[in-house]
């Protein structure tokens, strides 16, 4: 598949920001035989003072930008054409106990080992309220992929999609009490049950194409980032990706942007600005199919 992606993300400043200062990451991702990123532009207004690129530690593209003269609004537009091939891959049965043999055989601190996905990062702290949920809807198949597909599709069961429950910060021990959330909050779960029992898992950030509903004009803007999680299923399978906010495992309508630990490592935009008073946002992602 190739699509065009087009985002918009505004700031307003309720009190002008004196300067401010943020890191964007909202391209897709170069993934060797996943997808191609054939076409890329960003626009950023007011234009910034200092502006540079880098990939951070997870393999990131991230635009540092700061603006030093007083703002009232920061507007970011981000194109691209990306093309996105379905992961073609066969599962390697393995067991829980095999998959912290496997790490322990090759202890690595390269961005992608799974030991960075293990453990409590600072949205994500594994407890024995996750590990017993986890536990409880593991299913009948000790392979870990069956596992870890067994406990998104528990979760997309138990939980409802309801963007007015939470908000960016809320914590994800509340989101589960309530049962209520957005992807954010699906995926932040999920991670957190299958690190309970062993599983190193981690967050995904990007786009995912939707639909009109039967009979309706599509409309630009109205799709929107999403986020799921990729399981690290040992060193055969390697990382497969679920979402649990649709029970499915990822394909070629998921389009990554980056990947980290939790939400922390891979924000669209995240920043400090001096001022005072409140602020609001506007998001706007179009994501159009061009061709199959």
């Amino acid at each position: 598949m190739i699509y065009d992606i087009k985002i918009r993300i505004a700031y307003k400043y309720k009190v002008a920001s004196a300067s401010s200062r943020h890191l964007v990451r909202l391209f897709p991702k170069e993934i060797p035989g996943e997808q191609h990123v054939i076409d890329k532009d960003i626009t950023i207004k007011p234009n910034p003072d200092e502006r540079s690129m880098f990939t951070d530690f997870f393999g990131n593209e991230t635009h540092d930008i700061l603006n030093r003269a007083s703002h009232k609004q920061l507007d970011i537009t981000a194109n691209c054409r990306v093309e996105r091939l379905a992961p073609l891959r066969t599962e390697a049965p393995i067991t829980l106990p095999d998959i912290l043999s496997a790490m322990q055989a090759k202890p690595s601190l390269a961005p992608d080992s799974p030991v960075h996905f293990l453990g409590r990062t600072p949205r994500v702290r594994p407890s024995k309220l996750f590990e017993t949920y986890a536990r409880e809807h593991m299913g009948t198949d000790p392979s870990v992929p069956a596992i870890v597909r067994s406990i998104g599709m528990a979760l997309h069961r138990d939980m409802t999609f309801d963007p007015d429950a939470t908000q960016v910060d809320t914590p994800l021990e509340e989101a589960f009490d309530k049962r209520h959330g957005v992807c954010q909050d699906f995926s932040h779960i999920m991670i957190a049950c299958l690190r309970s029992i062993g599983i190193p898992s981690g967050y995904v950030s990007g786009y995912l194409r939707t639909l009109p509903p039967p009979g309706k004009p599509r409309l630009e803007g109205a799709d929107a980032m999403h986020a799921w999680i990729r399981a690290w299923c040992g060193p055969q399978n390697g990382w497969i990706g679920y979402d649990p906010t649709n029970a499915q495992t990822i394909g070629s309508d998921h389009i990554i942007a980056a990947h980290g630990r939790d939400y922390a490592d891979v924000s669209p935009v995240r920043g400090v600005l001096r001022t005072s008073g409140d602020q609001s946002s506007v998001q706007q992602v179009d994501v159009r199919e061009i061709s199959s």
